[in-house]
């Protein structure tokens, strides 16, 4: 892993920001409805990761009252987001 800069303490912060980084992938892999599905994310490399799930291209509306987030593209793996992000939704509901 290549650090940012030479100063201990900027290193130090810059791992524990990768760190959280991954965590964040585990319990998104591990929250997923499809145990399958969430296991290939465990697995992920996090550029990959990030490029299929978090960096998706969408257009941002205000409409009324209301924001609305359209999704300009689509992969594979949007059914199984959609779903876990459902499910974490309710759950921060209860």
């Amino acid at each position: 892993m290549r650090m940012p800069v030479r100063d201990l303490d900027s290193n130090w912060a810059y791992m524990v920001m990768a760190a959280l980084a991954c965590n964040l992938k585990s319990w998104f892999g591990q929250l997923m409805p499809d145990k399958i599905r969430g296991a290939e994310v465990i697995k992920m490399e996090f550029r990959r990761f990030l490029n299929t799930l978090i960096l998706l291209p969408c257009r941002i509306i205000r409409t009324g009252r209301k924001i609305v987030y359209r999704l300009l593209g689509y992969n594979a793996w949007l059914k199984d987001f959609f779903r876990a992000w459902e499910r974490i939704r309710r759950s921060a509901i209860t």
